[in-house]
């Protein structure tokens, strides 16, 4: 529910109840700011908590300076922080870093940050936290599936081949796109994607530990 719908259910809980305070669901984005502000004009009762997907667990507390960097298109990168390191274990991202600089991230460690990504919740709303693409995106669909085809093809792939991408030739290409339900050149074109990807991310780690500038970012917007 949205704009005045969402304003008129607030006000009519509170004339009855007399509610401590609000909780607003589905928070895709930034579409629900307005509605943001006129409830908490109208019922004068704080927002306690915002839905950012489905499932229970998409529960968070509500930051009404975040979600005002939001309207204004500036993102809210204290959130998708906070978001990344709920969903990242610490050790583990020490121990990838290393595997990274040595050119060993394979296709088990791939899979597992895809994993890892949809545990952060919807990919629209964690989109929409980067300055400037909230209102890029306003209109456009993400697909929360959009992972399902590279999976497949991962999980179709021997134990093997996903510790050793390069054994990876052309009939065993034939046969993943054939246990995966893709085509030759969607498995081509997949491999070719994470081999840049692992040039990208090797090169990248020259930088710090990505998990401190996570929390060096985070202290110095606070």
């Amino acid at each position: 529910m949205t704009g005045q719908d969402a304003v008129n259910t607030a006000k009519e809980f509170n004339d009855r109840l007399d509610f401590d305070g609000v909780v607003l669901t589905k928070l895709d984005g930034d579409t629900r700011g307005g509605a943001a502000l006129s409830i908490r004009t109208v019922v004068t009762k704080p927002i306690k908590f915002v839905g950012t997907g489905e499932k229970l667990d998409a529960l968070d507390l509500f930051h009404p300076s975040r979600m005002a960097d939001r309207i204004l298109g500036m993102g809210d990168i204290v959130s998708l922080v906070e978001k990344a390191q709920n969903a990242y274990d610490e050790e583990e991202a020490r121990k990838l870093t290393k595997k990274i600089a040595k050119n060993q991230f394979d296709f088990n460690d791939f899979l597992s940050q895809i994993q890892q990504i949809k545990k952060m919740g919807n990919l629209k709303d964690l989109a929409s936290m980067i300055p400037g693409v909230g209102k890029a995106i306003k209109d456009v669909d993400i697909d929360d599936n959009a992972f399902k085809g590279i999976e497949a093809i991962i999980q179709s792939m021997t134990k093997e081949e996903r510790a050793n991408p390069g054994i990876i030739n052309q009939s065993r290409r034939q046969r993943i796109a054939r246990g995966s339900g893709t085509t030759i050149v969607e498995v081509n074109r997949m491999l070719k994607q994470f081999e840049q990807m692992r040039k990208m991310m090797k090169t990248v780690t020259a930088m710090k530990n990505p998990m401190k500038m996570m929390r060096g970012m985070r202290g110095q917007r606070r």
